[in-house]
């Protein structure tokens, strides 16, 4: 397991400096430290280093998403968007790698599971999140939600770190605004409940004189 992490992060780093057309496992090797041998005996050729490191970056992405909704106290699911997007943002701008491969559109739109985009599964897995840490109700609904706010925001951050290697803080204000305001149009009767709830519950709290 040290061995194969040694090697994620020798591609990572071979990624930022040569992107996947100048990667080789070769290079992969020799930046990692172990024998080629090594290399094939977990990966048979580069895509499959990327395809690791693009789930090992879809779980850290995963985890950390999970820590600030767990952190932080939502009216709503709906208002986690800028807390996901700001973990993206922060994994584009820090994470070895991830500049370059993102969840793998750059080598394969179907390079984290070979019968889904990309998109897709990361639509899935924020969807489990959104169920079990942010208390979001399951079903069809939420199914298409997670797709079209994963496909929309997708496109624009793309385009914020088009010519900027820091992310254009215009777009990525507009991406939020994009995907927080569907999600709170296509959720507003549920939203409403849940605010009204809410209100009830801390007006119960104030004593009576």
């Amino acid at each position: 397991m040290a061995r194969v992490q040694r090697m994620l992060d020798a591609c990572a780093e071979l990624l930022d400096e040569g992107g996947y057309a100048e990667l080789t496992t070769t290079k992969i090797a020799e930046r990692a430290g172990v024998a080629i041998g090594s290399v094939y005996q977990f990966f048979p050729d580069k895509r499959a280093v990327t395809q690791a490191l693009g789930l090992r970056y879809l779980d850290v992405f995963s985890m950390r998403v999970a820590n600030r909704i767990a952190e932080q106290d939502f009216d709503h699911w709906t208002e986690t968007v800028d807390a996901i997007i700001d973990e993206y943002i922060t994994m584009h701008r820090d994470e070895p790698g991830f500049r370059s491969l993102h969840f793998g559109d750059a080598v394969d739109t179907r390079l984290l599971d070979s019968t889904r985009e990309n998109n897709r599964v990361i639509a899935t897995r924020l969807r489990d999140l959104l169920i079990s840490v942010a208390g979001a109700a399951g079903g069809e609904k939420l199914d298409l939600a997670a797709v079209v706010a994963v496909e929309a925001a997708d496109a624009v951050l793309k385009l914020a770190f088009r010519d900027d290697p820091e992310g254009d803080p215009r777009l990525v204000s507009s991406t939020k605004l994009l995907v927080r305001g569907y999600l709170e149009q296509l959720f507003r009767a549920e939203r409403g409940t849940r605010q009204s709830l809410r209100q009830s519950e801390e007006s119960d709290k104030i004593p009576l004189k």
